[in-house]
């Protein structure tokens, strides 16, 4: 079987994720070259491969097959329709863009190039959500009722990196919570039909620093989303990327870096657990980490090579930053907006 011909679009952290699983975990792949941002350099020496001085260099090079975008949000649009026009295959960071429209732009791109793309929604490769959606999709719980999904660190925006903060990035809720957005979707196999959010701003920056939303699903099951950098510690006990999920017959109460838990019969039980990460000895590049990268990442490169679509589309990326958005117009306009009716339900 041929070898995909790789280059990283992005030399940040998830930059250095994408080389690290690139050049020592995936099959059938060869990383050819590395470019945008000031650290791109030191990465590509560091992984033995080429640094191009641009973008647009890196995508005109014919020896590159797929690109693994992992840059600032505002920087998505761009750099995927590009990567589509010379005939890339594309693993794309989330959030897919900061606007639907940008979304539709992007989508028409790779449609008519006929190219392969995909969203990074690393936390449907974990296993405590893969198990969570089996049990759901099983009916272990029966119909899902209410869902709470929770996204909550301290540290303030100063925790996260400051391009994070950009307005042109719009905000944390759609850089992270559209993991949330995404898990509800993935995990129940319902839509999401209207929000209505509540948006709290740092008083220094102005810059949105937590966001509540209520959601409707297509099913008629409800939930909330907590999404906040701005939780004094010690934060609750299994939130840092956690939901709760009202079914029926039966609960699941999900830590997606710690234990799935299932309630039936007036007694829970664990499901599965998720070994730590061994953040203070091994680091960013610890193999619990880089398991859900690496199958996320294997599974662009086994479509590519299979020629089917891959199992996160572009249709995801474009629901979920649709949530967002509707969650940033919501707090905004003070009313709840619709998502099920183009024209808008009144």
């Amino acid at each position: 079987m041929k070898n995909i011909r790789l280059g990283i679009i992005g030399s940040g952290f998830m930059g250095r994720t994408n080389a690290e699983a690139s050049t020592k975990y995936l099959k059938n792949v060869e990383l050819m070259a590395i470019a945008g941002g000031s650290r791109a350099p030191k990465l590509a020496a560091e992984y033995g491969v080429t640094a191009e001085p641009t973008v647009e260099a890196l995508l005109a090079r014919p020896d590159i097959d797929a690109v693994l975008i992992s840059t600032p949000h505002a920087e998505h649009t761009w750099q995927a329709v590009e990567a589509a026009n010379h005939g890339k295959h594309i693993l794309l960071d989330k959030p897919m863009a900061t606007s639907v429209a940008d979304c539709d732009r992007i989508l028409a791109a790779t449609r008519k190039a006929g190219v392969k793309l995909m969203i990074m929604f690393g936390q449907r490769f974990r296993i405590c959500n893969i198990e969570a959606r089996r049990l759901v999709r099983e009916g272990a719980i029966g119909k899902v009722k209410m869902v709470l999904e929770l996204i909550l660190a301290s540290g303030g925006l100063k925790s996260l990196p400051p391009w994070q903060s950009k307005p042109e990035n719009v905000g944390p809720f759609i850089g992270h919570a559209v993991h949330n957005i995404d898990r509800i979707r993935w995990v129940t196999g319902t839509e999401i039909t209207s929000v209505t959010a509540h948006v709290q701003r740092d008083p220094e920056s102005g810059n949105e620093v937590s966001t509540m939303a209520l959601l409707s699903l297509s099913n008629g099951a409800m939930a909330t989303l907590w999404e906040s950098w701005d939780i004094p510690k010690p934060i609750f006990p299994r939130s840092e990327s956690g939901a709760r999920i009202v079914g029926e017959t039966g609960n699941l109460d999900l830590d997606a870096y710690g234990e799935l838990r299932l309630g039936q019969n007036g007694s829970w039980s664990v499901v599965t657990t998720q070994p730590p990460i061994d953040w203070a000895g091994q680091g960013m590049l610890s193999p619990v980490r880089m398991a859900a990268y690496c199958a996320q990442h294997q599974e662009f490169i086994d479509s590519i090579l299979e020629g089917r679509t891959p199992s996160v589309t572009g249709e995801d990326g474009r629901a979920a930053v649709a949530v967002a958005e509707a969650a940033y117009r919501s707090a905004a306009e003070g009313r709840t907006i619709y998502l099920d009716n183009p024209e808008e339900k009144k």
